[in-house]
């Protein structure tokens, strides 16, 4: 997670905390980029995640504040879990926090959102016995 002089230390703590969590509740790997991004925001996070390793079950969550951007990148494990409504959800929730100056807040409660998207059960299509 580089963050520079971004957080403090007790933000740093809080958003390792929610990362190990999430790990932890999901099985799942997280992670978090915060920093300058140069050129395509999306394309650059895209280039982050394939470089985690055990990149098919990561989620990651890329923040370029100085262009009041984010973008989360699922591998393909990780995305029957984390779909792009939920995903989607999370940024939203992160954008409100951020655009409010709280940067580490908004980072805690996105995690929050995508492990408790993640943790819950696939939907089955059909009919239940």
């Amino acid at each position: 997670m580089p963050a520079g002089d971004a957080f403090s230390a007790r933000q740093e703590q809080d958003i390792a905390k929610a990362i190990a969590t999430a790990e932890q509740q999901t099985g799942l790997k997280f992670s978090v980029y915060v920093g300058s991004v140069e050129g395509d925001l999306h394309a650059q996070a895209v280039r982050l995640h394939r470089q985690l390793d055990d990149a098919d079950r990561a989620v990651l969550v890329v923040v370029d504040p100085r262009r009041n951007q984010l973008r989360i990148v699922t591998g393909v494990d990780a995305k029957r879990r984390v779909d792009d409504r939920a995903a989607g959800l999370a940024a939203a929730a992160m954008a409100s926090t951020f655009a409010l100056g709280d940067l580490a807040g908004g980072l805690v409660n996105g995690l929050g959102s995508l492990m408790e998207h993640a943790q819950k059960a696939p939907v089955l299509h059909g009919e239940q016995p």
